[in-house]
């Protein structure tokens, strides 16, 4: 990487416990057991506060997992970013182009393979599945080009998508949220689930706590339960996010 050309300086905020803000810049590889020739960033962990764990993950040609993402009691998400490749769930191959996504149910093994000559990175998010009697979560796949935007709150410059079914069956769901310029929240939020938000492209300002904080393509945000946010596209163009949410389940006491 060689010398620093400028005084060190970052635009990370990090609360434990409350939020988090990691931009692009300052990441560090995490070399995992299971990975070959992927570089690879844990952006949130339960050491953060946080109830799940969240990667990015570049595949070079011909790379990807030597064994499999697989914990007993843990479900996981993969989301295409860029580029392409082949996602097995328990042994079954899928082949996933990309804003493709692949949603694996608790304790089914998830492995990662680059077919290509060109880098696959892709979005890792896994947690521990809060089950309840009589329902099951099940393997989803799907597209992000194949899922209606539908008016976000009743407006017309906000749209959201939902990429995993709502019964109860499923205590996590993903959505993209897509702000035209000027676009933003109908009020501020204030809620008891945490999201972990990824931006995909554009650029706007994030109400974070107590604060209005610049973010843009490619920042990572973690919100806790019950921190104050909103969101302002800001730029020339569209602003997309990808987000978690908790769903569908009590409060544990």
């Amino acid at each position: 990487m060689g010398y620093p050309k400028d005084l060190l300086a970052t635009r990370a905020l990090i609360k434990h416990g409350r939020y988090a803000l990691i931009p692009p810049e300052g990441r560090v590889n995490n070399v995992l057991p299971n990975l070959k020739d992927c570089k690879t960033s844990i952006l949130a962990s339960p050491e953060l506060g946080c109830k799940f764990a969240f990667y990015t993950i570049e595949i070079q040609p011909g790379g990807g997992t030597t064994v499999p993402f697989q914990e007993e009691g843990i479900e996981t998400f993969v989301y295409s970013m860029e580029g392409k490749g082949q996602i097995g769930v328990d042994g079954q191959i899928y082949s996933v182009e990309e804003k493709g996504y692949i949603f694996a149910p608790a304790s089914q093994g998830v492995e990662l393979k680059n077919n290509t000559q060109t880098l696959w990175k892709v979005l890792l998010y896994k947690q521990r599945y809060r089950k309840i009697p009589g329902y099951e979560a099940r393997l989803v796949v799907g597209n992000l080009n194949e899922i209606p935007a539908l008016p976000y709150d009743g407006m017309e410059n906000v749209h959201i998508q939902d990429l995993l079914p709502t019964d109860l069956g499923f205590d996590v769901n993903f959505h993209t949220l897509s702000f035209k310029p000027g676009g933003c929240h109908p009020f501020v939020e204030t809620h008891l689930q945490e999201h972990g938000l990824y931006l995909l492209k554009g650029e706007g300002v994030y109400l974070i706590d107590d604060q209005w904080v610049p973010v843009k393509e490619e920042d990572f945000i973690w919100f806790g339960p019950y921190v104050p946010q909103a969101f302002y596209g800001t730029g020339r163009s569209e602003t997309t996010y990808i987000y978690t949410k908790d769903c569908n389940r009590d409060v544990q006491l």
